[in-house]
């Protein structure tokens, strides 16, 4: 079979429907033909219109989803992908041109499935997509190509749908090379927002898609807030902007009512083609030069595009649909199902605030030092309480409704916890934390301050060994939340349903929780959730792909996890209920009396008592289904969340953990990079360097407070800035040299006065990578472009590892 290599990405069934009538070719213009310098220096253009073109040699490009293996091209794509992508993509946009609903209905997935990869299959969606990562081969980018399939489709299919006509019209609808158009009455064409290959998002308010079907009808897709309020802020996204979701649509929502004039016709098309790559097409030549007839500006050409205002009841609203079962799904006009929560919504301040204001973001520092001089973009969001804010109200509510200021002890404390406080607590996380919540937005942004993602068990024993901490060397240090969201488990399955059988977690939980609450309350950590709790198909993709890496994990290859494992073990075995263990007893050693039986129960009762993380309450292992006890070890966040969470933040990974840092070091190996060598000394310097531990929460604030580790930060700052430039600057042997002394001295100095201080702990190790081209991996990059982020680093510039120092 003959490969197919000259690839049409505008098909040509499609390219048919702009025929004049009588016509089998289109007009044709190249915006930017070739040009031929002679050797008197004469530059010769191309021709760039032709009034007869076939569909053959219209919209196609050689090898555009070609792959190569070797010397071997593969046009698999082209007839396999796109070949059944074309065939459903044909009946649908026929469909919606004719009037059958029906047709819609049957019809509406496909076509909203067919605009979606028309959107990224022609050469500038491709560019745009490659524009998303690093680096892609020509294989690579094919495989991303397919990986990204749908990603606009929640946000189409929740918009206003209208078709305009132009059968009343002398002028005719025209197509491009990019014929799934962006307009955004804000974003003109000369803005460096939307630069080749970029347009404004489609889920910024103001953003409308256009898609021309054929020479008489023209879709136009907008986000209900913006029809519904043209005053509304166009560059701010719509309401639950999720790339992917499960949603409830009416297919049969569509405006068909507006026939538009000539005038209006070549609006739509000067539109079209100044989003254009560099091809047009359409029935008459004349129609290809729309600019000599606009004359409105870019911003009022959205009165053509607005849908008319009594048609829009078709769409929003709330739906509910009750099932079989008796349950019932809700979901509201953008596709929420559950109601937002007042409590969580902040009022924006009415002025501007003043330098020694409280920030608007939450964090508790004042605006002069800490949103101020940030681009809006890069801040926070200021309108929903931040992280902070929702770990002190969870703080504030567990010292109550544990009496934790009442005087009494640790111990009374456990005695007393009931089934209902654990069911309090644990409402009241899951209420803090919406499975809507837009976490990105409320995570810190790639703003140059020092930032790290700590990876590593999220288990009270070990946090306070290196993390507590790391934030005076890294700066503000992102940490997974002990807590887990009742909301994500299965009813009868979660803390809220069933608190009897997670005692023994909600202890770890609590412990871990209070120990870094004073280092959240002044900005060195920022305690955050899971981010997959809030996006099931984050989730689903980061599982895909931790079972593809299968990172082969043993106890023992962390001897600090296994410890705490078997401790957790043991303090399982002490909520036997005491006849149970008295036979066991027995059975490990027969021929203890009665009175050393006795004895050694109340030993045990002595140990459960003394243990901080020991359940009191008997019986804790009956129940239903076999009762026991939850007990949850969390090396969290993964992998994949901790280099998305990284990239999303602009921050660089911290761990403790052997496992997590051999998948580092996979990572940064699969891509062949190593330190550039004049950061070598660095990296091999900081290894060298003993650095003091605090495991103690008001030493690390003290040593916070009175800055004696400001310098650390500072440094480790100014190491991830230039790593994150050296890709386009290349490297700058006299800055790294600055680099590498300006650590010693910073070390020297800072270790000292720490040891002045009465800093206590243990000492320990810190290696690291910093590879030249960052450490990056395809798939991170694919799931901040499904999560919609905008602002995100194209890599980690740099990763450490902690370990116990060991004098040799």
């Amino acid at each position: 079979m003959p490969v197919t290599r000259d690839n049409h990405y505008v098909p040509q069934w499609y390219q048919e429907g702009f025929f004049e009538p009588g016509s089998d070719t289109l007009a044709y213009v190249d915006m930017t033909p070739d040009q031929i310098t002679l050797p008197d220096g004469r530059v010769i253009t191309h021709n760039s219109a032709w009034k007869s073109t076939p569909t053959s040699r219209a919209f196609f490009q050689t090898d555009l989803y070609s792959t190569f293996f070797g010397t071997s091209v593969n046009d698999e794509i082209e007839r396999r992908l796109f070949g059944d992508v074309d065939t459903r993509g044909s009946q649908a946009v026929r469909a919606y041109i004719g009037t059958d609903q029906g047709a819609w209905h049957a019809h509406f997935q496909d076509f909203f499935d067919f605009l979606d990869i028309q959107k990224t299959r022609t050469p500038k969606g491709l560019a745009w997509l490659k524009a998303k990562y690093p680096a892609l081969t020509q294989n690579e980018l094919m495989l991303e190509m397919q990986s990204v399939r749908r990603l606009h489709c929640a946000i189409w299919s929740g918009g206003v749908r209208e078709i305009v006509s132009a059968e009343d019209s002398e002028v005719k609808f025209i197509t491009s090379d990019h014929p799934v158009t962006v307009y955004n009455h804000a974003v003109p064409p000369t803005d460096a927002g939307c630069a080749y290959p970029f347009d404004p998002g489609i889920a910024l308010r103001g953003s409308q898609t256009l898609y021309p079907m054929d020479r008489d009808h023209c879709l136009i897709l907008t986000n209900l807030e913006y029809a519904k309020d043209q005053n509304t802020d166009p560059l701010q996204k719509r309401t639950f902007a999720r790339n992917y979701r499960q949603s409830l649509a009416r297919t049969d929502a569509v405006i068909r009512e507006r026939k538009l004039t000539a005038q209006e016709v070549g609006e739509i098309n000067f539109i079209l083609k100044m989003r254009a790559r560099r091809y047009i097409g359409g029935g008459r030549l004349e129609w290809l030069y729309p600019e000599r007839s606009v004359t409105r500006p870019w911003t009022e050409l959205r009165e053509t595009l607005m849908p008319p205002e009594l048609d829009l009841f078709k769409f929003g609203g709330e739906i509910y649909v009750r099932y079989d079962s008796g349950d019932v799904h809700y979901q509201d006009q953008f596709g929420r199902t559950e109601k937002p929560r007042e409590f969580l919504v902040k009022k924006l301040p009415d002025k501007p605030l003043r330098p020694g204001d409280y920030c608007g973001c939450g964090s508790g520092k004042a605006f002069k030092d800490c949103c101020m001089s940030k681009h809006v973009a890069l801040r926070p969001s200021w309108n929903e309480l931040s992280i902070r804010e929702r770990n002190l109200i969870l703080r504030n509510a567990i010292m109550h409704v544990l009496e934790l200021e009442s005087g009494k002890d640790w111990a009374q404390i456990r005695r007393e916890l009931t089934d209902e406080k654990i069911k309090d607590i644990y409402y009241l996380y899951e209420g803090l934390w919406p499975l809507e919540t837009d976490l990105l937005e409320l995570l810190p942004k790639p703003d140059g301050e020092a930032r790290a993602v700590y990876t590593g068990s999220i288990h009270p024993s070990l946090i306070i060994d290196f993390a507590l901490a790391a934030p005076l060397y890294f700066g503000e240090l992102i940490v997974a939340h002990p807590f887990v969201n009742a909301g994500t488990f299965k009813k009868e399955l979660s803390p809220t349903s069933d608190p009897k059988s997670y005692r023994q977690e909600f202890l770890k939980s609590v412990v871990c929780f209070l120990n870094l609450m004073p280092l959240v309350n002044i900005g060195l950590i920022n305690l955050i959730p899971d981010p997959c709790d809030f996006d099931p198909h984050l989730r689903k993709q980061m599982m895909t792909m931790a079972w593809d890496r299968a990172a082969q994990f043993a106890p023992g290859d962390d001897p600090r996890l296994q410890n705490i494992t078997e401790d957790d073990v043991f303090r399982g075995l002490l909520l036997m209920p005491p006849d149970a263990m008295r036979r066991s007893v027995r059975d490990f050693d027969p021929d203890l009396s009665e009175h050393e039986v006795e004895d050694l129960m109340r030993a045990i009762m002595l140990v459960r008592e003394s243990d901080p993380l020991a359940v009191l309450q008997e019986g804790s292992f009956e129940g239903e289904g076999g009762g026991g006890q939850w007990s949850m070890s969390k090396l969290a966040p993964n992998f994949e969340v901790t280099m998305y969470l990284a990239q999303a933040t602009g921050a660089s990974i911290v761990t403790d953990s052997p496992c997590r840092w051999g998948e580092i070091l996979r990572a940064v190996g699969q891509r062949y990079k190593t330190a550039t060598p004049g950061l070598a000394p660095l990296v091999a310097g900081i290894e060298r360097s003993k650095f003091v531990f605090s495991r103690d929460v008001n030493e690390i604030v003290a040593a916070a407070s009175n800055k004696t580790v400001i310098d650390y930060p500072v440094l480790f700052r100014d190491v991830f800035k230039y790593l994150s430039r050296i890709q386009n600057r290349g490297a700058k042997p006299n800055r790294e040299a600055q680099l590498v002394s300006r650590f010693t001295k910073v070390h020297r100095s800072a270790q000292r006065d720490l040891k002045k201080m009465g800093i206590s702990g243990g000492y320990g190790r810190i290696s690291s990578v910093m590879p030249a081209g960052g450490i990056q991996d395809n798939t991170i990059n694919r799931l901040l472009l499904m999560s919609s982020s905008e602002k995100h680093l194209p890599s980690v510039p740099a990763a450490y590892f902690i370990e116990a120092a060991v004098d040799l």
